[in-house]
């Protein structure tokens, strides 16, 4: 993988995500405040009280805000007092998510362009360690897709598993949603609820997972169309061709027709399940290493989490494997073994 195709991968799933992390700040940005209070009300009652990580990304700064108006079920005007009512939207904002990515993508092209700066025909150190991930990787994705296949898209697979692997696993590095803003106050965690995180793990985002999908099966048609074109892309999945006009040839051509709408609906709901399984995964371990540290205290918490962290560790291994594999596989069904007929 050239250094050059690195930086295009890892610069596209950096900047793809960002209007759909909007959203996600829009409905932190007002939520947000309102949860705060919420709480505090709750810990003066009840006393102090934990909750896991929110489930949006929260604003960080640069936060851009418009007012619309509210309205109702039926699209008009909310009136109060006889003037409509308004509400703050949030358009822009950088997030605690997005801040994550961008420092994950800088260290990986850092060292991307360090190991590959003086390169040597006998590798050493950070550049043998690289060409080992590399060559590893070459060789798994060889044996999914085919040698020809796997050159062409490993610019792909290959960054999809570096970027996700190294996201999970900065998600542990201590301070990674421990550290915030607790009801507007900035504080360090112990066994209060953090209203803001001042950063979050990357996949813990149902956006950046969303957008890495939707990534990947754009690129699944493209790759797909150049490989096999429209009909035979068509004709893949629906295998109507070749059927004589007999009783017997008429009911498997609707039986055909039928398998075919069916796989038109799996392939539809491929991209849902690719970011759901990362998300889920991601973000449950995050709120379990977070509930098993309040429960310890601030003594004893760290002691309590590291059975959970460790196991965290391989999960977020597993998990960029499993991504990067379904991918590959898809890919593969659609595409190789069109090859092995052109080949043979």
């Amino acid at each position: 993988m050239n250094f050059p195709r690195f930086l295009i991968a890892i610069s596209l799933i950096v900047a793809i995500p960002m209007p759909a992390l909007f959203a996600a700040a829009e409905g932190s940005a007002g939520s947000t405040t309102e949860t705060a209070a919420k709480d505090e009300g709750n810990d003066h009652a009840h006393g102090s009280s934990h909750h896991g990580l929110p489930p949006n990304a929260v604003p960080i700064f640069l936060e851009y805000k418009v007012e619309t108006q509210v309205l109702d079920e039926t699209g008009e005007p909310v009136m109060k007092d006889g003037k409509p009512v308004t509400e703050e939207k949030l358009i822009f904002a950088i997030t605690n998510s997005m801040v994550v990515t961008w420092i994950v993508a800088l260290g990986l092209i850092l060292v991307a362009q360090i190991a590959t700066k003086k390169p040597k025909l006998v590798p050493s150190g950070l550049q043998n360690l690289v060409e080992w991930i590399v060559e590893t990787l070459v060789n798994f994705f060889g044996g999914i897709l085919g040698d020809k296949l796997a050159k062409q898209t490993f610019w792909f697979f290959g960054t999809a598993f570096i970027f996700i692997l190294f996201s999970n696993w900065f998600g542990l590095v201590p301070g990674v949603g421990t550290v915030g803003w607790v009801h507007g106050n900035p504080g360090f965690f112990h066994s209060e609820h953090l209203s803001a995180p001042l950063l979050r793990g990357v996949n813990a985002d149902l956006n950046m997972t969303a957008s890495m999908a939707i990534f990947f099966f754009a690129l699944w048609f493209y790759w797909s169309l150049k490989t096999i074109g429209p009909g035979g892309f068509f004709f893949h999945i629906f295998n109507v061709r070749g059927h004589k006009l007999t009783v017997m040839g008429v009911f498997i051509f609707f039986i055909y027709i039928f398998v075919g709408v069916v796989e038109v609906v799996s392939i539809s709901v491929r991209p849902i399940a690719l970011m759901f399984r990362l998300y889920g995964n991601v973000f449950a371990g995050e709120n379990i290493l977070e509930t098993v540290m309040a429960l310890g205290g601030p003594y004893f918490g760290w002691l309590a989490v590291l059975p959970f962290y460790f196991l965290e560790l391989l999960v977020g291994f597993v998990q960029a494997l499993v991504f990067a594999l379904l991918t590959a596989v898809f890919t593969s069904l659609m595409c190789s073994h069109h090859d092995e007929e052109h080949e043979h």
